[in-house]
């Protein structure tokens, strides 16, 4: 894929579409992380949230309790 710099304002961009938006799970206003590497690659990644443990661990029970139920006749 081919993309052109263009000029936005006093600066220069690149517009990414949104199917490259999509491709990436990326939306606006997420941050990335940009590093260029030696002969001038620029990569970007995508800063993703980590879950704490003991976040993950009450979001989890807070979902079993609230399906349990559903998770009894799945079983």
């Amino acid at each position: 894929m081919t993309k052109t710099i263009a000029k936005i304002g006093n600066s220069q961009g690149v517009i990414f579409d949104s199917a490259l938006m999509d491709l990436a799970r990326l939306k606006v206003g997420d941050q990335v992380t940009v590093t260029v590497h030696r002969g001038g690659s620029i990569v970007l990644t995508p800063v993703r949230p980590v879950i704490q443990p003991d976040k993950a661990a009450a979001t989890a029970k807070r979902l079993i309790r609230k399906n349990a139920e559903l998770f009894r006749r799945l079983s």
